[in-house]
């Protein structure tokens, strides 16, 4: 039976266009990088979000996979992030059914990621921080329109 606060994800699921740009570490600044992405239940429990970035995406990770879970008893998401690189990383996460949100506060960076929800369209926002929240910088947004 998949749980009530899971099931508000269901929203993401399903096949997306995507769109990366005014990133500022691609050259030029104003290049869109065009992608993938899906989402799919893994049975009732996750929710396993991967996309995918085509072309030349310079630094820019091209291969992402989100699984987004669910802690009852902490009344909180949590989402497994892995990328072709090798990076895994653990963030907090929120959802109400419009906005959605990842961070993380790790020794390395902190890292935000922020988006406006709808049926067939989520604009985001990833962000980071590398004084410890003090102040952030946008590396790129980040638009998903449903397939």
């Amino acid at each position: 039976m998949r749980n009530e606060a899971m099931a508000k994800l269901d929203v993401l699921v399903g096949s997306w266009r995507t769109t990366l740009r005014n990133a500022w570490f691609l050259e030029p600044a104003d290049q869109e990088v065009p992608g993938s992405a899906m989402g799919e239940w893994l049975g009732d429990a996750f929710v396993v979000f991967r996309w995918t970035m085509g072309g030349e995406v310079g630094k820019a990770t091209s291969e992402m996979v989100l699984v987004l879970g669910r802690s009852d008893a902490n009344d909180a998401y949590t989402a497994l992030y892995h990328d072709e690189r090798g990076v895994c990383r653990v963030y907090a996460m929120t959802f109400d059914g419009s906005r959605w949100t990842l961070g993380r506060e790790d020794p390395d960076m902190f890292q935000r990621f922020v988006a406006d929800v709808g049926s067939d369209r989520i604009a985001a926002r990833w962000e980071a921080s590398d004084d410890r929240g003090s102040t952030w910088r946008k590396d790129f947004d980040l638009v998903f329109e449903r397939v």
